[in-house]
């Protein structure tokens, strides 16, 4: 499946009082990552019809201000109208955070829609 990366430096703003990264810090940089993959690949889906149904994320070692990092998106499985997204933020050569999270795609009416199939072969393309 396909796999797209990113690298980011930890910004203040994503931290907390412990001088490390927020627990919500790792989902947006994953969503990032998500966001980039779809403006470059796929800029008609609008964004606003795809809605997470579950996210999960397990932290291994903290992050602090500056920092840097990479976020390694995967296409995990593509269903009829979900799409499941494995990813993971390594620093310094080390796993900091292993996550998933599942985007249902929606249709006009916000019900679950198939993705249209020129999306659908994009996710299960290359990787970038």
């Amino acid at each position: 499946m396909r796999t797209h990366t990113s690298e980011g430096e930890v910004r203040w703003v994503e931290t907390d009082a412990s001088g490390r990264i927020h627990n919500t810090a790792p989902v947006r940089w994953a969503e990032a990552a998500e966001h980039a993959l779809y403006a470059r690949d796929m800029p008609d889906l609008p964004a606003t019809r795809l809605p997470r149904r579950q996210i999960a994320a397990t932290y291994h070692r903290p992050l602090a201000f500056r920092d840097s990092y990479e976020v390694a998106l995967t296409v995990e499985s593509v269903g009829r109208t979900s799409v499941t997204y494995t990813w993971t933020v390594v620093s310094a050569g080390e796993i900091c955070v292993e996550g998933s999270h599942v985007v249902i795609h929606v249709g006009n009416d916000g019900r679950p829609a198939p993705w249209p199939e020129q999306f659908r072969s994009v996710l299960t393309g290359p990787d970038t």
